[in-house]
């Protein structure tokens, strides 16, 4: 059996759309007969899949098998951490719990990973045709570059050729692409076969100009610029632009409490397409207000959520809504913080023991 091809997107930073192009290429390639698969050596996301056989791995590759027609597979994303912190993460190896690290200490081990890494990706490339690889945030990072396992560092492993995008809409984007490429060493550099522009609204005749000086200050071709595009499919973090909606227009109103640590907020979804149903993510008592329907989303710091809920004076005006008839409901995390004891006596989420 020949061993697949493979093909990575990087971006000048998170957000920089390399999910979504990287679902288009699955999408491309499978259409034209190739088997294909996504790969990301390490995701980290606080929304979550489960696969069929109950292991974890981050949605971004879920989208990318559903696009290229194939069943979402734990190989695709070997490692995954889930934020339960501002310092450290849960680690997931393989699609199960290796355990809670300080940022600093998974950042001494990370390496260690690397042969959990190539045994996925070598077992993925035995079956596949093509492996369209994600990056992720940027492969500039220079304070990080040394110890890299899912950029530049990666694309060494299995000598991926790749492609740099930028993310025009959120302006100065060749900035972003010449930067990117300055910061890089030079071997870094040659991998580079192409930039892409993404995001772009408007007449791309009036950017021509500045693509050709972009490829001639880089050496690098501009191989495509990619409209703005408005898909719905479920984002990974907390930046998400869904979150930021905070204004409901439609008859029924549903405020989702945007908590510190929120998790698989893509559950709510479903609701926010029906036709009835307008749903913000709200952080302040102010911009509760009197919705129709409280909801306390998932959150991977249920302590930590909950003090915090008390110190915004969200937690008095969230009981005074529930004995004024109000519905709340919580989902997972959310469920636990309408307990009435919430107990981490072994300061498994934040490193502090605490009960309240």
């Amino acid at each position: 059996m020949s061993r697949a091809v493979c093909i990575m997107v990087q971006g000048t930073m998170s957000g920089a759309g390399k999910s979504l192009l990287c679902a288009a290429l699955c999408r491309i390639f499978a259409q034209d007969g190739y088997k294909t698969a996504p790969f990301k050596s390490q995701n980290m996301a606080l929304n979550s899949f489960v696969t069929r056989d109950g292991l974890e791995m981050g949605r971004a590759q879920v989208v990318q098998a559903q696009a290229a027609g194939v069943e979402p597979d734990v190989r695709m994303n070997p490692i995954l951490l889930k934020p339960s912190s501002d310092v450290g993460s849960q680690v997931i190896v393989n699609g199960e719990v290796r355990g809670d690290m300080p940022a600093r200490e998974y950042f001494c081990r990370k390496k260690s990973l690397i042969p959990d890494i190539l045994r996925a990706y070598d077992s993925l490339a035995n079956e596949f045709d093509i492996i369209v690889i994600e990056g992720a945030g940027s492969p500039a990072e220079i304070n990080l570059k040394a110890d890299d396992i899912v950029n530049m560092g990666l694309a060494k492993l299995v000598d991926a050729p790749v492609l740099l995008a930028g993310d025009i809409d959120r302006g100065g984007v060749f900035a972003q692409l010449y930067g990117t490429v300055a910061l890089l060493e030079p071997d870094e550099r040659a991998r580079i076969c192409g930039l892409i522009i993404n995001k772009f609204r408007g007449d791309v005749e009036i950017l021509r100009p500045g693509l050709a000086m972009l490829e001639e200050k880089t050496q690098l071709p501009v191989l495509g610029v990619v409209p703005y595009l408005r898909v719905d499919i479920e984002d990974e973090d907390s930046l998400a632009p869904r979150l930021q909606s905070k204004s409901a227009v439609k008859p029924l109103d549903a405020a989702v409490l945007k908590l510190p640590h929120i998790s698989n907020f893509t559950d709510f979804m479903p609701l926010e397409q029906h036709p009835l149903l307008g749903v913000r993510y709200v952080q302040s008592v102010r911009e509760l207000g009197a919705p129709d329907l409280v909801i306390l989303p998932g959150t991977k710091n249920t302590v930590n959520d909950l003090l915090w809920l008390r110190q915004s004076g969200l937690e008095a005006a969230v009981l005074k809504l529930a004995a004024g008839g109000t519905p709340v409901l919580g989902v997972c995390g959310g469920y636990q913080l309408l307990g009435e004891t919430l107990d981490d006596s072994q300061g498994t989420e934040s490193g502090h023991p605490q009960t309240l």
